[in-house]
């Protein structure tokens, strides 16, 4: 699930959240905004059962995956799309 919040400027933060434990193991959040860097933006559990990590990013389109352990990729199903290369974000 992403969750968007405008800020200042030309900004958004964008929330990336998962139930926790579905996949298992460490998740993160790998895209276009981070160099494609694994680990760089890992999704920290929460108290409310989920994981989540908050990416502050420029207006435009994004594209991302998450990542989870056993080098499983996949895609977001609230992305604003999907293609052969991931989600899309059009902030």
């Amino acid at each position: 699930m992403l969750r968007r919040t405008k800020l200042f400027g030309r900004k958004t933060r964008v929330t990336f959240a998962l139930p926790a434990g579905q996949p298992p193991g460490t998740v993160s959040v790998v895209g276009d905004f981070n160099g494609w860097e694994p680990g760089r933006h890992a999704l920290v559990p929460r108290r409310n059962g989920t994981r989540t990590i908050s990416v502050i990013l420029p207006s435009g389109v994004h594209r991302f995956r998450y990542l989870a352990t056993g080098s499983l990729w996949f895609d977001d199903d609230t992305a604003d799309g999907i293609d052969g290369q991931g989600s899309l974000l059009e902030l």
